[in-house]
């Protein structure tokens, strides 16, 4: 018997199968003797101990299949009458094993068998057997609980089992931990099954809740509880992740984190803190007392005192403590002790006693220390470290101690893990309300340091604890600009309270004084990478310009050497981290004077380029077309060699590995290529590209050279190196087009001069940028490629070789025609641009071939495409109106009439489209409605456009649109009202477009629009063009009540656009006066009648604002108010002097009462 079921069996299936058949002999047969019940008990003991010792070995190569586990699983449970109580608690150890042993999931007809079996044997067998019961019970629900609905009543119902098992007076911690462990497995989402009802969701949070709160008493088991607190945080987790559970209620949100940040700490060596049964939010720490720890109790505040300390005496400390922990062989133990207190004090930002500031610095040495860091590190603190290694904990330890803590471990990893999905599950705004619970802020004088998450980073001995310790507090960071915006310190407050602001600025300046002290104590790559991303998240969104200068300086300074770090991934953050300081709030002086640093002072203050490297970085600039002298040194800059930060990005990019620093790679052989990995060069060309977006006047000086760089990306096989190549290139040529813009506050002496702009761009024409864009099989490339060629410069795009002009339109064009989304849109917005070069929009043939494209662009499938297609379009009319300005009838007559009335037609159509297209097309219904002639206007053909396309506007003004689209649509009736050709006054959408105006006026939530709608309302130039007397009077009624509501809103936001509405509003009167009828004054003197104070003073005010610039951006003077004033006192009196022998209104008067108390006013002031 024991030799057809034995261990030996070479074929798994086949020895399952066995067994199967020696279960089945076991199974009464109808007609045949009973067999004996001594015997059969002792057969099944026999096989069930077999199977149980076979599936608590090694796992075989191939293993049973799940049906014949679940027919074998079965076929025992049946056999096994629940009297039979020890057999019962066997067959369950059975499920338990072969289940998890392998892997298996059961389907559901067996599962209903099962776990029917299951909870009668809870139900009925005495409560010895109830552990593995729920052990079998937990194996069988496990990615099952989709399946198990029928049975949740009996589990999770108000007395189900489960809940009356893991209740908190439940006595056996092992009972109750199988209890909890099966509602973890039952709450396991499915994907594409429905999850769990409300009802039992609530039932599990508050359970697994109950048991996180509960304190350890001193008969239980300190590993059974650690195991008990893992499972209840592996069901919440699953809850928040699979459940997609949206913590609401203030007391939930509390509990829960209270809990959890008991469970960070659990079992922490030298902490222990007691928690109240929730937190609230607040803006200062809270409730975190702490119990005395006998061998560690002053570790907190020894640790606090060396952070506060003078910089020179943390290398003492830290040298001695080198001296009392040297627990590792380091070789030459005498020089390395001085190196180590040496780097370390550098490194907290001893800028001044450098490693190297010897400039003969050998390269071993630099290498040492980025490659040695980690042994230093690991004597830098008493309580940091059990080991150096970057295992979890070292074989010495042994023993039941070593498990324990081991199992601690797992319970603040399971607290943090559950804590990351707590923060997805809880509104930001909300979760900042808990921000002093769990981020560090500078203790009060005389008072500990509040615990938080960096206390795990920096104390907790296990380095994955301490990674997701810092992954935790960069999920808070993340997202956190808002928050952290109201952060200031830059002045010295002298104050009885200490402002939240304040509070928040004392915060941020202590996460970067922990993260530094991390970042140096660190001896774990994956924990260092986790530090270095969680400062790049901290710098990317602290408001620096807020803040007293020194804190990106140390920073800085510090993450110099992990540039060379061994690990690729740490070499890589470190980069992402320089990228974050150059690109917060660009440009920030302190960042211009640290680029502006020579490279040699950052080699020495840093230590972390080795001479010959340095050296050989020179060869980027030496095989380039100005070799001879870099372009004109614009940015005043001295020094002839570049900022050290570029050309470290420029080295790693386009430099071979020098063996001196392959060692640094040694554990990445797919990276055996002779350049750097991969990773670390995309990113350096991230940080390069991020350099010139926000200091480009630092970048400029090396403007060719970068071009080369660009190119010879673009010219690699890999097509991610490409795309970043390509990206460096939009953000040069972005760059030289800021420079030129009108309103640029750059100098013309100090901009890139054309010449050179001519250069950069005729080296790209004759690179690789045009087989990129005709060839890349690469959607991403070719889009990147597109936008970059879109960023020339127009100035520099005319003097440029006549063939050159004439490919980069032909690509544009073709590309046009892509059926990529991606590259077809970016290829019409650049039609878009080069439709308002000016050597490209007088020639017709271009604008006609640009429409045609465009209008092809505007039916495509793809909203992003018509979005852009919309935007190229209104671009295309700008470009029919500034032709129509300049170069009068000849460009109208020669421009195609069935183009523009195809041009009409689509514009119509897709201001029906969404928001996003709707915005540009009604702008470009204003400019072609504009540029019609009266042939056009007397053209059947366009009569029904016109109207159509007139009353698209209308409608979109009165549409409850997004703001931007009514603003464009005011914006677009103006237009339209500047083309005398129209019937404007006489036409049935006159009446119509003026009400629309009116109204917006007058109601119209955002004053930007109003503002807007009153300008469209001042741009007729005749009275005829108003219409009737009634129309007319309307809209200066209008006017005046939009005048009085000027001040209304609900939207504090909207009250800084109050000042440019009435005065845009009080020129709109002026208008209207100057041009009015004497049939008009009777309801203008009533209004004045009525209102004549507030309509007074808000001329006044109008007069007296002296220069100022309107929401059309054009200036105007006092002088020019008054003069508009005057013009109209002086129309007004020649109309009523008409009237002598008819009731006489006296608006001049009126005006001239004005324009006195303006005078009066003013000779005031002056005197």
């Amino acid at each position: 018997m024991a030799a057809v079921a034995g261990p030996a069996e070479p074929e798994p299936c086949g020895s399952f199968r066995r067994y199967l058949a020696r279960l089945g002999a076991l199974r009464p047969q109808p007609g045949a003797e009973r067999p004996d019940g001594g015997r059969r008990r002792t057969e099944l003991h026999l096989v069930f101990d077999q199977l149980i010792s076979e599936s608590c070995g090694p796992a075989p190569a191939a293993g049973p299949s799940p049906q014949d586990v679940c027919a074998l699983l079965v076929q025992a449970c049946q056999l096994v009458h629940l009297d039979q109580e020890h057999l019962v608690s066997k067959v369950c150890q059975l499920i338990h094993h072969l289940l998890n042993r392998f892997q298996v999931m059961v389907d559901e007809q067996n599962l209903n068998f099962l776990l029917s079996y299951c909870i009668s044997a809870l139900k009925q067998c005495s409560s010895w057997t109830h552990v593995e019961i729920l052990q079998a019970l937990a194996a069988l629900v496990y990615n099952n609980g989709p399946k198990c609905q029928k049975y949740l009543p009996d589990l999770l119902g108000k007395t189900g089992l489960l809940v009356q098992f893991s209740d908190s007076a439940q006595p056996d911690v092992e009972l109750r931990r199988a209890a909890v462990r099966s509602m973890a497995n039952l709450c396991l989402s499915v994907p594409g099954q429905p999850y769990l009802d409300e009802p039992y969701r609530s039932i599990c949070f508050q359970t697994f809740l109950s048991v996180l709160q509960s304190s350890k008493t001193s008969d239980v088991d300190d590993i059974a509880f650690c195991m008990l607190l893992q499972n209840a945080l592996k069901g919440i987790q699953s809850l928040l992740n699979g459940g997609k559970m949206k913590l609401m209620q203030a007391d939930q949100i509390g509990s829960l984190l209270a809990v959890l940040k008991k469970c960070m700490f659990h079992g922490l060596p030298g902490l222990s803190i007691e928690m109240p049964a929730a937190l609230y939010p607040a803006p200062l720490p809270q409730y975190d007392k702490r119990s005395p720890v006998k061998e560690e109790q002053s570790e907190p505040a020894a640790f606090k005192q060396a952070g506060n300390r003078r910089k020179k005496s943390k290398g003492k400390q830290k040298k001695g403590e080198f001296g009392e922990e040297g627990r590792e062989d380091l070789g030459d133990a005498g020089n390395e002790s001085v190196l180590g207190a040496d780097m370390l004090k550098l490194r907290l930002g001893d800028v001044q006693n450098s490693l190297c500031s010897d400039p003969r610095a050998r390269a071993s040495d630099v290498a040492y220390v980025s490659a040695g860091k980690d042994q230093l590190s690991s004597h830098y603190t008493s309580w940091k470290r059990i080991s150096s290694s970057e295992s979890e904990y070292s074989d010495a330890e042994g023993g039941i101690q070593s498990k324990m803590r081991s199992y601690q471990a797992n319970v603040r990893q399971g607290a943090l893990a559950c804590f990351l999905s707590a923060i997805k599950s809880i509104e930001k705004r909300v979760l900042y309300g808990y921000w002093s619970a769990f981020v560090p802020d500078a203790p009060g004088i005389g008072s500990p340091q509040s615990v938080s998450l960096m206390t795990i980073a920096l104390k907790d001995p296990s380095p994955k604890t301490r990674a997701c310790a810092l992954q935790v507090l960069s999920a808070i960071l993340e997202g956190s600009k808002q928050f952290l915006s109201v952060a200031e310190d830059a002045n010295d407050h002298k104050r009885a309270f200490t402002p939240f602001s304040v509070t928040i600025a004392s915060s941020i300046r202590e996460l970067h004084r922990c993260l530094l002290l991390a970042l140096v104590a660190e001896s774990s790559s994956q924990t260092l990478t986790q530090i270095v991303k969680c400062l790049a998240n901290l710098i990317s969104n602290a408001p620096y310009s807020r803040l007293k200068p020194g804190l990106l300086t140390r920073v800085w300074n510090q993450i110099k050497p992990y540039i060379y770090h061994k690990d690729v991934n740490v070499r890589v953050s470190s980069l992402t981290l320089l990228g974050a300081i150059v690109s917060v709030q660009a440009p920030l002086p302190e960042v211009q004077l640290l680029l502006q640093q020579p490279s040699s002072s950052g080699r020495n203050n840093s230590g972390s380029a080795t001479p010959h490297r340095v050296n050989s970085s020179e060869q980027w600039r030496k095989a380039l077309p100005s070799e001879a002298e870099p372009p004109d040194n614009p940015s005043g800059r001295t020094s002839s060699e570049p900022c050290w930060l570029l050309r470290l990005c420029v080295s790693i990019i386009i430099l071979p590995r020098e063996d001196s620093c392959s060692d640094s790679d040694a554990n990445f052989p797919s990276f055996s290529s002779v350049y750097e990995p991969c990773p670390l060069r995309l990113e350096s060309l991230q940080v390069l590209a991020l350099l010139v977006k926000g200091y480009f006047s630092m970048a400029q000086s090396y403007f060719l050279e970068l071009g080369e760089v660009a190119c010879r990306c673009m010219e690699e096989m890999d097509p991610s190196i490409q795309l970043h190549g390509a990206k460096l290139l939009e953000e040069l040529g972005t760059g030289v087009l800021q420079q030129y813009k009108p309103d640029s506050a750059v100098a013309p002496e100090q901009r890139v001069p054309v010449s050179v702009v001519v250069t950069f761009w005729t080296m790209m024409l004759n690179g690789p940028l045009p087989g990129t864009l005709q060839n890349s099989p690469h959607a991403t490339l070719q889009t990147s490629a597109c936008d970059a060629l879109s960023s020339i410069l127009p100035e520099a795009f005319s003097s440029l070789q006549n063939d050159q002009q004439i490919l980069c339109v032909t690509l544009l064009l073709g590309l046009n025609h892509s059926e990529n989304p991606l590259v077809k849109a970016a290829a019409v917005r650049a039609l878009g641009v080069y439709i308002l070069f000016s050597c490209l929009r007088q020639d017709v043939m271009f604008v006609a071939d640009t429409a045609n494209a465009v209008l092809n662009s505007l039916h495509d499938k793809s909203p992003n495409v018509r979005a852009k297609a919309a935007w190229s379009l209104g671009n295309l009319t700008d470009t029919l109106i500034i032709n129509m300005e300049t170069m009068g009838q000849s460009f109208q007559e020669e421009f195609s009439d069935l183009l523009l009335l195809k041009m009409l037609r689509s514009a119509t159509e897709a201001s029906k489209d969404r928001d996003k297209v709707k915005s540009n097309a009604v702008r470009a219904l204003g400019n072609v409605l504009h540029f019609l002639q009266p042939y056009h206007i007397a053209n059947p053909r366009f009569k029904e456009a016109i109207e159509e396309s007139l009353q698209a506007l209308i409608s979109t003004v009165q549409s409850e649109a997004t703001m931007k689209v009514r603003w464009n649509a005011c914006y677009a009736l103006g237009n339209v009202f500047k083309n005398p050709a129209l019937p404007l006054g006489e036409a049935p959408w006159t009446t119509q477009a003026y009400s629309a105006l009116s109204s917006v006026v007058k109601s119209c939530k955002n004053f930007k629009v109003r503002i807007k709608s009153a300008m469209a309302l001042s741009i007729p130039s005749k009275r005829e063009c108003y219409g009737s007397t009634e129309q007319f009077c309307q809209i200066w009624s209008a006017l005046v009540v939009a005048l009085q509501k000027s001040e209304d809103t609900e939207d504090f936001l909207e009250f800084k656009y109050s000042a440019s509405l009435r005065t845009q509003i009080c020129q709109a009167l002026l208008h209207l006066l100057g041009l009015a009828k004497s049939t008009d004054l009777p309801v203008i003197w009533e209004t004045i009648t009525e209102n004549g104070d507030a309509i007074k003073s808000y001329v006044l005010q109008y007069l007296k604002s002296g220069v100022e610039e309107n929401e059309a951006g054009m200036h105007t003077d006092l002088c020019e108010r008054e003069g508009v004033l005057k013009r109209a006192i002086e129309h007004l009196s020649g109309i009523e002097k008409q009237l002598e022998g008819k009731a006489r209104v006296r608006v001049s008067d009126y005006l001239e009462y004005v324009l006195t108390n303006h005078a009066n006013a003013t000779e005031l002031t002056e005197a």
